[in-house]
């Protein structure tokens, strides 16, 4: 079994050589703000996941404010902390100008101790400093973000983030992660320079800093990571990044097929049956009244592929928007009709008035046995010379119902 703690540190090609040492692996990944890619695979089914969403006991919220940088407001953070005999994180991911900051610290609050530590720092030297913060004969630790990660010091309740702007939403939530790790109310104040106008990125990372602040959040915030920074490669090392070129269902088209082939398993070419029956078959505005979401009723409905997924939809839409309206009956239907009609290879089935035609693909394969049962299963319906299938509708009888019950009985012979 291989268990990857803290899984955003790692990229794909150290996930996958783990993997390789043994022919049957199981891997179990933990992490406080899964990578894009990961996260995706488990919505998409390809993984499973598990959320811990409940925190330690006495465990409080930390305190998030989002605000410009000045000295000010550097001088209250620290001198707050220490008043309440506790220590501070001030994060600043340049090693050139660190120690400027170090010195600017001292120089606002003259009674802190502080300590720099930073990746570039020797091995030896850095550890002396981390041990110093840890043992109390530090006030405020002044480094990069190399602390983001498995630092747990009760006594440190404050983390200031200079350029927070810069960072990453998945590294400021762990950054933010270092303090609040007592019983005490934890501060973290991200600061951004206050003349530059921030990118939209950038300030919705932040207002979700600000907003997603109790405790179990950080799966509201890998969702929102992986809405503003993409997927990535669900076969390949990229692990971020939205496909934007094609479009994300020619993908997954263009992805299955390309799985069919190596598999070789490559079937008959696609084909999208046209069809006009007449119905109603629209999501009234009232029942959804937001757009966004009528759109993607549209696409869930559209992948409807056999009469399960259809009885599963419908509880769904039930559920959520409550009793269907008929045009949304007739558009679950419709789809169900639709995708029985192409795996049957039919080109186009059309309503004229109380006749509906079916006009078969010159590649559909049937057995005639299969036409001439179906032909006497019922009244007024013949095979023309064309190849075209008309059936005569009674009555006040649902076309969808007796299209469906022709479709059963053809599917039911037809050659795979």
């Amino acid at each position: 079994m291989l268990v990857v703690d803290e899984e955003q540190r790692f990229g794909v090609a150290h996930k996958e050589r783990l993997k390789e040492m043994r022919k049957n692996v199981h891997a179990l990944a933990l992490s406080a703000t899964p990578i894009p890619r990961t996260l995706h695979m488990s919505l998409v089914g390809l993984r499973d996941m598990s959320v811990i969403e409940t925190p330690p006991r006495d465990r409080l919220a930390i305190q998030t404010v989002v605000a410009p940088f000045t000295e000010e407001m550097i001088k209250k953070a620290i001198e707050t902390e220490l008043a309440r005999d506790g220590q501070v994180y001030l994060i600043h991911n340049r090693v050139e100008s660190i120690y400027s900051v170090a010195n600017l610290v001292t120089k606002l609050v003259p009674k802190a101790r502080v300590v720099v530590g930073h990746g570039q720092m020797k091995e030896k030297e850095l550890e002396n400093v981390m041990l110093k913060f840890i043992r109390d004969e530090a006030d405020v630790l002044v480094a990069t973000t190399i602390v983001e990660n498995g630092l747990d010091i009760p006594r440190a309740n404050t983390i200031v983030i200079n350029r927070a702007d810069r960072l990453g939403l998945a590294e400021l939530y762990q950054l933010r992660g270092r303090v609040g790790r007592s019983h005490h109310r934890a501060y973290a104040y991200l600061l951004v320079p206050p003349e530059r106008i921030l990118s939209d990125v950038a300030r919705k990372r932040l207002a979700a800093m600000k907003e997603f602040s109790e405790l179990g959040a950080g799966f509201r915030i890998a969702a929102l990571d992986l809405e503003l920074r993409g997927a990535g490669n669900l076969l390949g090392r990229q692990q971020h990044g939205h496909i934007e070129a094609i479009g994300f269902d020619l993908y997954v088209q263009m992805l299955e097929r390309a799985v069919a082939k190596l598999k070789g398993e490559e079937g008959a070419p696609e084909l999208r049956t046209t069809m006009s029956l007449g119905m109603d078959v629209r999501i009234p505005q009232e029942y959804i009244p937001s757009e966004n979401l009528r759109l993607r009723t549209y696409k869930r409905i559209s992948s409807i592929a056999s009469e399960a997924e259809r009885q599963d939809v419908r509880k769904e839409l039930e559920d959520r928007f409550g009793p269907l309206p008929k045009s949304v009956e007739n558009l679950l239907e419709f789809a169900l009709l639709k995708a029985m009609s192409e795996r049957l290879r039919i080109a186009a089935v059309e309503r004229q008035g109380s006749k509906i035609a079916l006009r078969f693909h010159p590649e559909t394969t049937l057995e005639p046995a299969a036409v001439v049962k179906v032909v006497r299963s019922r009244k007024g319906i013949k095979l023309d010379p064309r190849g075209v299938l008309w059936m005569e509708l009674e009555r006040g009888e649902p076309v969808a119902g007796a299209l469906k019950n022709v479709l059963a009985g053809l599917r039911g012979e037809a050659q795979s």
